[in-house]
């Protein structure tokens, strides 16, 4: 019996694609700023048409290399977070505002919440599912921004009490996932990486929050969470800021313990000590096994071994391969021949 395999979320957008992001190039500023005029710029009505037949190409290439379970490769987001928040009340995406990022090392126009949070009122995502499921027989996995990491993505100029911040992007959240479990999608992917980087507050309120965005689904949905460790500025860059490699270790117990069906972690750019896996003893482990951000392929034998290593620790029916995150910064061929070694590895082990 072969692993299972997944991707996480982004895929490199096709070049036809009118919205840009910061992995071709935008900074993050002219990405979300440029987001509705470049809509514009081919109309409404042909940019659906373009993103559904981007979505079409980039599950073909996931599919093709052996994936079990692809996702739409984000290509109508122009970055992962902003875009649910767009369909959001309370979120100003006009008077943006200035604040410094890693570490002081950037500037960067943050959407500003200026009102109580809460849905428009329209589903969104439904639609993005059930446009690009028809390319696949295989289930599709959407994948959606956490509370602690919309909150900590936008400037807050309204809310007093990040509990209560927290709590009403929950409630925006899973009006949008509930949905998608009644339009059909049966892999829901919630993305938290900034519990990594603050385990307390992921301890103290993230995963509750985590888990009210999963209020109400279905059984037959399963519910996966997403942690990374940080990503990089660029391809092939050796000295970007990570979180904490003990950040899994403080987080794995109460995270199994939650109710999650599959908990997503990074091991391909940074190895963990395995005895991580074994702190896992509820959820299935997506298994990050091949960096995001270094155009070196990994071999489908060093892709092998070191899931060997991990099956020392864990269940081989409760682990999964994956790239460690989203695949945005490889380009197409550099994407695809990672996924296939990864694919050929799972089925070797």
């Amino acid at each position: 019996m072969s692993l299972q395999t997944t991707c996480i979320g982004a895929y490199p957008k096709p070049g036809y694609v009118p919205v840009r992001d910061w992995f071709q190039g935008e900074s993050h500023n002219e990405s979300t700023g440029n987001y509705e005029s470049q809509i514009a710029s081919v109309g409404s009505e042909d940019a659906e048409a373009i993103f559904v037949r981007a979505a079409g190409e980039v599950i073909a290439d996931q599919v093709s290399a052996g994936i079990d379970v692809p996702t739409d490769g984000e290509v109508r987001r122009e970055n992962y977070i902003h875009y649910h928040c767009r369909h959001l009340e309370g979120f100003d995406f006009v008077n943006r505002t200035r604040t410094t990022a890693r570490d002081g090392a950037c500037e960067i126009d943050l959407p500003t919440i200026r009102g109580p949070i809460k849905p428009k009122g329209n589903h969104f995502l439904p639609s993005d599912f059930k446009s690009a499921q028809v390319f696949t027989n295989r289930p599709l996995k959407v994948t959606v921004p956490g509370p602690l990491t919309v909150a900590d993505t936008s400037a807050n100029e309204f809310y007093d009490d990040p509990v209560r911040l927290g709590a009403d992007l929950a409630d925006a959240i899973n009006f949008e996932v509930r949905a998608l479990a009644e339009a059909g999608c049966r892999v829901i992917q919630i993305d938290e990486p900034l519990f990594a980087r603050k385990a307390p507050q992921a301890l103290d309120y993230g995963i509750e929050h985590l888990m009210r965005c999963f209020h109400g689904v279905p059984d037959g949905v399963t519910k996966v969470m997403h942690m990374c460790c940080g990503y990089p500025n660029y391809l092939d860059q050796t000295d970007y800021a990570k979180a904490d490699p003990k950040s899994y270790f403080v987080l794995a117990d109460a995270v199994d313990a939650a109710g999650l069906d599959q908990i997503s972690i990074e091991d391909a750019h940074r190895h963990n000590d395995l005895a991580l896996l074994e702190r896992f003893t509820r959820s299935k482990v997506i298994f990050g096994a091949v960096a995001i951000a270094q155009s070196q392929v990994e071999s489908v034998e060093e892709i092998s071994e070191r899931l060997k290593q991990a099956l020392g620790h864990i269940d081989k029916d409760r682990l999964i391969a994956a790239p460690d995150c989203g695949l945005g910064f490889l380009g197409r061929d550099l994407a695809w021949r990672k996924l296939r070694n990864l694919c050929l590895a799972a089925q070797n082990v």
